[in-house]
């Protein structure tokens, strides 16, 4: 109902990104589980920068490719912001410790830490959006 206007798209888009706040504490909490087991490799969400590619297509600021051949891929494409999913990425460029995990501790507190505040600040701006409807309707 409200998805054509840009107070349903705003709702849609903090309730994604709600969404992978949710998956990437459950990550977090994962990996600082796992801390101690050998060969264990960190896990990380990536969400925010899929978004944003997605929704700096729908702008169509990029040029027109020229393509030579019918099966070329076109990378003008627009994206659907909708279609974008968090994806769970393996970590395996930090360096590890002599068991072969590559979990830090102290690293993986403070991005639970700075998740929380963030999940934090998308409830209040969802809680504003349905105080400016509400101040609206009255």
């Amino acid at each position: 109902m409200f998805l054509n206007n840009s107070f349903g798209k705003t709702l849609d888009i903090l309730h994604r990104t709600m969404d992978a706040s949710m998956l990437r504490h459950q990550v977090s909490a994962n990996n600082i589980a796992n801390a101690d087991t050998p060969n264990f490799k960190r896990t990380t969400v990536n969400f925010e920068s899929e978004l944003k590619r997605a929704l700096d297509s729908e702008k169509g600021a990029k040029p027109k490719a020229f393509l030579t051949h019918p099966k070329h891929i076109p990378f003008d494409k627009v994206q659907n912001y909708r279609e974008v999913k968090p994806r769970r990425v393996l970590d395996y460029l930090s360096q590890t410790d002599n068991n072969g995990n590559n979990v830090n501790l102290e690293e993986e507190s403070m991005l639970l830490l700075q998740n929380q505040l963030r999940y934090n600040m998308l409830t209040r701006s969802v809680s504003e959006q349905f105080k400016r409807v509400n101040l609206v309707l009255r």
